[in-house]
């Protein structure tokens, strides 16, 4: 009861959209810092305001005394790491942008050895970003752009709210109680209109797109990253039947996709019922010919199992089972002798096209990225021991084994366990996430103990650590504080 009265109010309720369009002046700082200093990748066909903010800032530089200097010494660190490929390009920037802070302060959510190995690689940017930032007066040039900012917002807001809906009501799965997890789309206009960038941090999901000026938002892209987003936690919560078809990864070691789909049998899983999902759901206009020539090409990348799940969702769209329970069943239908026969007769191709979805975990983080997915997945005993087990190794974040085990005592009921968990995560936490979360689940607590006072505190603490980046935690802080937390009343039995 104690789980389920935590999760009411959370931001993941039926009610809640699954989707949260942002902007983000982090992700703004960033990406117009690397236009001053030389990238114009696709300056022609990207909305007008980006070219608006570009002429004001260089106005700025150019009417400040010493800004030439500061953004001398910032531009000489960007060409120092010009990677030679305008999608990498971008890239290392996006992944540093997510991992940090709000403006004007730019903190590291993470120590720089526990980046991913792109966004280290030019962590040493942010101090001569931050000069910049505050000696072109960049902040004032953000607010005066907010109304187009808003405006393109309001243009994209209707598509992603319809795709999610129509996504979820095809897969019969609603993301509404994925407690603890988030998918964002940040919508930036200061990079690449071709270029959709998507991060899967843990349990949060990302995209980050650029508007063009009359192309229509990049849809496909962003379905497919919602779509891991949905299906990633149930292949952690069927891992036996997921295991057992590992074999497979032994005849796909020459497919030219990306190596983490070799390596791991789940990732590979995940990937293949993506596409499926993709093609059954595609344009109606696309004749089976084609969608037969689409998994021609899957086989020769590697992903054997798309057409094997594409079979079985033919299936699945005629019963009113719920891809959640369906999904066991389509795994156990694959033959794993007869799928290793058919790929050994396949002749790959000699490249594929790169996975849109990054894994872009923190390094030395694996014990507690499983103990997330478990979780996720519904295997909360499973998920305490990897957390206790990197608690105790202290080898990783130390806030975030106790943000887990604190969720796990609230799925055993366990309120003096998670009040206990909570605040020894708030001793040690330095991502905002875990401590805004870890605040609300407090302020629950102690409303749930008719401590009005102290649950007051812990949400007023909640809404300042979430700001504006934590768009979920910043509601429920709201909430918590408008009106004491009250447990969902039970549904009686018909």
């Amino acid at each position: 009861m104690l789980a389920a009265a935590l999760a009411a109010q959370s931001g993941w309720s039926q009610n809640s959209p699954a989707v949260s369009l942002e902007t983000s002046e982090t992700l703004f700082t960033v990406l117009t810092a690397i236009n001053m200093c030389g990238y114009d990748q696709e300056l022609a066909s990207s909305d007008l305001v980006r070219a608006q903010v570009r002429a004001e800032v260089a106005k700025a530089v150019e009417n400040t005394p010493g800004a030439d200097k500061t953004v001398a010494l910032m531009c000489e660190f960007y060409k120092h790491h010009i990677v030679g490929e305008p999608s990498r390009e971008l890239s290392q920037y996006v992944s540093l942008a997510l991992y940090l802070g709000e403006a004007p302060t730019f903190t590291p959510k993470l120590k720089p050895e526990e980046l991913p190995p792109d966004a280290a690689g030019v962590v040493d940017f942010v101090p001569l970003m931050k000069a910049f930032y505050e000696k072109v007066g960049l902040h004032a040039i953000w607010q005066r752009h907010q109304s187009r900012y808003q405006e393109l917002t309001a243009v994209y807001h209707d598509p992603l709210s319809k795709m999610t809906f129509d996504t979820e009501i095809y897969l019969k799965l609603p993301s509404a109680g994925y407690l603890g997890r988030q998918f964002t789309v940040y919508l930036e206009a200061m990079g690449a209109p071709s270029e959709t960038n998507a991060r899967n941090y843990a349990s949060d999901y990302y995209v980050v797109f650029s508007p063009s000026t009359g192309t229509a938002l990049k849809m496909q892209q962003i379905r497919h990253t919602y779509l891991h987003y949905l299906l990633d936690p149930l292949g952690m919560k069927n891992n036996a039947a997921v295991l057992r078809l590992k074999p497979l990864l032994n005849v796909v070691q020459s497919a030219p996709m990306d190596e983490a789909f070799k390596s791991n049998i789940s990732l590979l899983i995940t990937e293949c019922m993506v596409r499926a999902i993709e093609l059954r759901t595609g344009s109606t206009k696309t004749s089976e010919e084609d969608r037969q020539k689409s998994l021609d090409e899957d086989d020769r990348e590697g992903y054997i199992l798309t057409r094997s799940f594409y079979d079985g969702l033919a299936n699945f769209e005629k019963n009113p089972t719920g891809l959640r329970n369906a999904y066991p069943s389509m795994l156990a239908a694959v033959e794993v002798g007869k799928e290793i026969k058919r790929a050994k007769e396949i002749k790959y191709a000699s490249e594929a096209e790169p996975e849109l979805l990054r894994l872009g975990h923190p390094r030395n983080q694996h014990l507690l990225q499983n103990a997330e997915r478990m979780l996720a997945g519904g295997d909360s005993q499973t998920a305490q021991k990897l957390a206790q087990q990197a608690l105790d190794e202290q080898e990783e974040d130390p806030g975030r084994a106790l943000f887990i085990l604190a969720q796990v005592a609230t799925v055993n009921r366990d309120m003096e366990g998670a009040r206990a968990y909570f605040e020894r995560a708030l001793a040690t936490a330095h991502e905002a996430k875990v401590i805004a979360w870890s605040h609300i689940y407090l302020g629950r607590i102690f409303d749930l103990k008719e401590n009005r006072d102290a649950a007051m505190n812990e949400y007023r603490a909640a809404l300042s650590a979430a700001g504006t980046a934590i768009p979920e935690a910043k509601l429920a802080a709201e909430r918590g504080l408008e009106s004491p937390y009250e447990p969902p009343v039970p549904k009686q039995p018909e």
